[in-house]
């Protein structure tokens, strides 16, 4: 088994070589090497499946063992100085591991059929793997130093490839916007290792935990700079893993392609600060105060992300935020000491949030096939609806995952979620009701994501709050319906009424351009011997790459949720055996075991809240043909109560906080960084006016002193003569007349 574990460092390295051949084949063959670029895809893929066979026979050995497994060897060494670079192999570096490779190859498979058509084919695909490449070096770190390296490359790999489309402004600026906010946590995580070596004088894992445990013991430390070194720590798995404040960078990373929007939310980017403070809680659990930080961090923005999920018209935005809330729910577990309930919520969400963004973008790829569809409609649930007909295998994955990620069993998240919500009633009553609230939130948010991109007809109107159709938009006038061109000026007022209605969207039936066409008869003039037939057209379903690692991914969302099922008499619950022993893992969570009867009281509760959600969101965004429709009293009461429950003013104000995400953006841009460049339209004139002119004002003077010097020149000696006398007179004479008084 040891000789097993000492070839451990090809998880890292071995993809690795895909960007090197792909960089050396552009540089010396690049005829050959763009002719053959499936090639290249092939070959990521391949790596990646090694990756995850050796991954999981690892794994098995520990579940079998019960072992861990770190190799170092000498790096830097001087004097007293020693820094080792190295590999540990441990019940979380497994888990993360498997979990990274398996969604990684998923992905890559979908990408080969995505981005087949985009010229920078190659590009992505060399991108991808050195971003695999630096979350497993990350994950395998053994020591802070380590971890800081990788993370970095973590950070310059999403800038890479959520600026993709570099040559669209938007992109642009959502990648140099997650790159400056990472940065922030980034240079907190810098001081904070350096903050802990100063403590304990060791950046590695195996000597850092008993040190400072030894400290502690003995009170030998200040606790005060401890917190602050702790918090300093944090705040890079904030940023990273997009907690509030720094947050602000998860929705616009939604510029890039689906697929790194479904690698970065599920298994890499994200799932990064779960990881770290995973592997930094035997520190973080011993500090006063930092775990009740950790928290409150993860409430509010659990919280937060589901308020902000709520009015979302961007399909991506809107999973983008509730992957923000999703990882509050971990960050809270985390805090309150339930590493395990943590865990296993960051493995259930990673694979339904990987089918949810795969599947939404087979949407996505299905808009942009109609002709002429701008690729910013594509993304936009106001121009979507009536999908259920076209791309019925989609839909359904679609739906599954909408269901997991609610909490609805037997499905994955559903597990996870449950336990932590059960742990947060054992910590905090207030915490408890925040998180189970959410839980309805989330509900509502995704079945109204689903509702208005799949349920309904094609011919887009919109609703107030109340239910009231209001009016109709046709939104693209190549979908060929009469009387509305894209010239005319109701189409541009229509378009900016429903941008900027709060209102509830839905489609009814409208023709599309794509390659699916299909020729029908106007049904009014079929008799009719000068009937005329139309040409109308649907999106189609995607190719078999693009569904086959959706079907995979449904597989995970029905059946990975029971590695850790703790039931008295079954034994499910592989999660623990896996995760103990671990050096990382020092609080388990105490109430592993549970009777049915028990978990079905726990969970009822929670269930229950799910429904709510996803009725509210049936009645407020229901289909035509819905089985609510046929209850029209029960419709009106709801209505009635809705509208006594929250008045015009409130409604509106809470659309707004949602559309405008918090106002935190404006925020920023208007006191962080107005206030940045008004320091620095100051410096820049104190530096001009002041600096600068202070030493020209020297300069001038030295000119005009020398000057005026030279004019007094006359090249006698004996007029020199007199003047020094003259002046040396003088100076004895004020000095006498000084003296003397």
């Amino acid at each position: 088994m040891e000789q097993t574990f000492q070839y451990a460092w090809i998880i890292p390295f071995l993809p690795l070589s895909v960007p090197i051949l792909i960089g050396a084949g552009l540089l010396l063959f690049p005829s050959a090497t763009k002719s053959l670029r499936r090639m290249w895809a092939f070959q990521s893929v391949l790596v990646l499946s090694i990756v995850m066979i050796f991954s999981i026979n690892l794994s098995i050995q520990q579940l079998n063992s019960r072992a861990t497994y770190q190799y170092v060897w000498a790096w830097i060494l001087n004097n007293d100085f020693s820094l080792e670079f190295g590999y540990l192999i441990d019940p979380l570096t497994s888990i993360m591991s498997i979990l990274i490779t398996t969604v990684g190859i998923l992905v890559l498979i979908y990408s080969d059929n995505y981005m087949f058509h985009d010229c920078g084919y190659l590009r992505f695909f060399a991108y991808m793997s050195f971003f695999s490449t630096a979350m497993l070096g990350l994950v395998t770190s053994s020591n802070l130093i380590q971890i800081y390296i990788f993370w970095e490359l973590v950070g310059m790999c999403s800038y890479l490839l959520i600026g993709f489309w570099f040559t669209r402004p938007v992109a642009a600026n959502a990648c140099q916007k997650a790159f400056v906010t990472n940065r922030v946590g980034d240079f907190g995580l810098l001081l904070g290792i350096l903050g802990f070596y100063w403590i304990t004088g060791s950046f590695d894992f195996r000597d850092l935990f008993p040190i400072f445990n030894n400290l502690i013991f003995h009170n030998e430390l200040n606790f005060l700079f401890v917190t602050w070194c702790a918090v300093l720590l944090f705040s890079g798995a904030v940023s990273k893993s997009a907690q509030f404040p720094l947050h602000v960078w998860l929705p616009d990373a939604m510029e890039g392609p689906t697929p790194i929007s479904a690698l970065i939310h599920a298994a890499t980017m994200v799932a990064a600060g779960i990881f770290l403070v995973a592997r930094l809680l035997p520190l973080f659990i011993i500090i006063p105060h930092i775990m009740n930080f950790i928290s409150l961090i993860g409430i509010i923005t659990l919280f937060f992300g589901a308020t902000l999920a709520l009015a979302q018209k961007d399909i991506k935005r809107g999973l983008a935020y509730s992957t923000m809330s999703q990882l509050g729910y971990m960050m809270l577990a985390l805090g309150m000491g339930s590493s395990r309930s943590a865990l296993f919520h960051l493995i259930t969400h990673a694979y339904s949030k990987a089918l949810l963004f795969l599947g939404s973008g087979s949407v996505i790829h299905s808009m942009q096939t109609i002709v002429g569809y701008s690729p910013t409609k594509s993304q936009n649930m106001v121009f979507m609806g009536g999908f259920k007909k076209h791309v019925p295998i989609t839909k359904s994955a679609f739906l599954l995952g909408t269901l997991s990620l609610c909490g609805i069993p037997p499905l994955a998240c559903f597990w996870s979620k449950d336990e932590i919500l059960n742990d947060s009633w054992l910590y905090s009553a207030i915490f408890a009701i925040i998180a189970w609230s959410t839980t309805g939130l989330t509900a509502f948010y995704m079945f109204r994501i689903y509702l208005l991109t799949f349920e309904g007809h094609f011919n887009a109107h919109f609703q107030n709050f109340s239910g009231e159709k209001t009016t109709a938009l046709y939104s693209i006038s190549l979908w060929g319906k009469e009387g509305l061109k894209e010239n005319n000026k109701n189409f541009h007022l229509l378009t900016l009424l429903i941008m900027k209605k709060s209102a509830s969207f839905f489609s009814q039936k409208i023709d599309r351009i794509d390659q699916n066409v299909r020729t029908r008869s106007h049904p009014f003039l079929i008799l009719s011997r000068f009937s005329k037939k139309k040409t109308f057209a649907y999106p189609s379903e995607s190719d078999n790459t693009i569904l086959f690692p959706i079907l995979i991914l449904v597989f995970f969302t029905f059946f990975v949720g029971f590695i850790g099922i703790p039931f008295n008499g079954v034994d499910l619950d592989i999660l623990s055996k896996w995760l103990n022993p671990s050096i990382n893992l020092l609080h388990q969570n105490s109430n592993n075991l549970m009777d049915w009867l028990e978990f079905t009281k726990d969970a009822v509760f929670s269930v229950n809240l799910a429904y709510l959600g996803i009725s509210i969101a049936f009645f407020l965004y229901k289909p035509p043909y819905s089985p609510f429709s046929n209850f029209d009293f029960v419709n009106s009461l709801i209505k009635t109560n809705l509208k006594r429950l929250f008045s015009d003013k409130i409604k509106n104000g809470l659309y707004a906080w949602s559309y405008n995400r918090g106002y935190i953006d404006a925020f920023y841009a208007t006191y962080l960084i107005g206030m940045m460049r008004r320091v620095s339209k100051f410096t820049h004139f104190f530096e001009r006016k002041v600096v600068d002119g202070i030493t020209n004002g020297v300069g001038l003077l030295n000119f005009f002193v020398g000057e005026t010097i030279k004019s007094m020149g006359g090249g006698r000696i004996s007029s020199y003569l007199f003047l020094y006398s003259s002046s040396v007179s003088m100076f004895l004479l004020i000095a006498f007349f000084f003296s003397r008084r």
